[in-house]
C-alpha cells in the first residue's frame, strides 16, 4: 500500500464526510443548492448517509481493499448522480462542486487498483 493511495484516500474520506455533515447540519450552502435542484427533502438524509457510508468504507478500506474499492465506487456513482441533478436542473455552472468531491475519490480508486 503505498504512502499517496493512504492519503488520497484520507482526503477522499474526509471530503465524502464533511459532505455529509453538511447535509445532516443543514447548511445553507448545502441544501440551498438541493432545494433549488428540485431534489425532495425527504432524500437528504439517505443522500448524506450514502456520503456518510462512503466515507466510512473508503478509511475501511485501508485495512479490507475491496470494501474501500465498493465504497469508491459507490461514491463515483453518487456524485456522478449529482451532476446528472445539477444538469437536468440547468445550473451548469454548479457542475464542477460534485466534480471536486469525486476527483479524489477517482484518485483513490486509480491508485487502489495500481497496489
Amino acid at each position: 500500500m503505498s504512502t499517496a493511495y493512504v492519503v488520497v484516500t484520507v482526503i477522499a474520506a474526509v471530503m465524502a464526510a464533511f459532505s455529509a455533515g453538511s447535509v445532516f447540519l443543514h447548511a445553507e450552502w448545502t441544501v440551498k443548492p438541493l432545494a433549488d435542484y428540485g431534489v425532495p427533502r425527504a432524500w437528504w438524509p439517505w443522500l448524506g448517509a450514502a456520503k456518510a457510508a462512503g466515507a466510512a468504507g473508503l478509511l475501511a478500506g485501508l485495512a479490507v481493499p475491496v470494501i474501500g474499492r465498493l465504497a469508491a465506487i459507490g461514491l463515483v456513482l453518487y456524485f456522478l448522480g449529482a451532476v446528472i441533478t445539477v444538469g437536468r436542473a440547468r445550473w451548469f455552472s454548479h457542475v464542477p462542486f460534485p466534480l471536486v468531491y469525486a476527483a479524489p475519490v477517482v484518485a483513490s480508486l486509480i491508485l487502489g487498483a495500481a497496489a
